[in-house]
């Protein structure tokens, strides 16, 4: 079985680092991925995809990734389900991201100083992630 996807878009926001209860850097952020098709009145529709990455890629995806950056991503794709504070059952797809590279400059804003990495790959890193009663978030 293959579970593999590919993406270049721009950080809707700026990525958010959190640590879980047991020390794992967690980053989530959203990437605009444009359709490479136009719609019925000629207008190109975008999808809105939330990313997720752990431990060392997260802790330099949080550093570098600012609203209006150029990324691309690999890695893979999976449904979370949850319970919301109402009770509800909600799912949420997202890319678990293996890998990501940072394409183009710096998005205005981002943080000056040091050389920031081209393509950061910790795939070899991934271990378990998290107690399954432990949302990142």
């Amino acid at each position: 079985m293959i579970n593999r996807i590919i993406l270049v878009g721009r950080a809707v926001r700026d990525a958010e680092l959190r640590y879980t209860g047991s020390g794992a850097a967690v980053t989530r952020f959203r990437i605009a991925v444009d359709r490479p098709f136009t719609n019925q009145q000629g207008e190109r529709e975008t999808d809105f995809i939330d990313v997720v990455c752990w431990r060392k890629l997260a802790e330099t995806v949080g550093a570098y990734v600012r609203k209006g950056r150029l990324v691309g991503v690999d890695g893979r794709l999976q449904i979370r389900t949850y319970e919301d504070a109402n009770g509800v059952r909600r799912v949420q797809p997202e890319v678990v991201a293996d890998r990501v590279s940072f394409l183009g400059p710096p998005a205005r804003g981002a943080e000056e100083g040091g050389a920031e990495p081209d393509d950061v790959d910790f795939a070899d890193d991934l271990g378990e992630v998290a107690a399954a009663d432990e949302p990142p978030f």
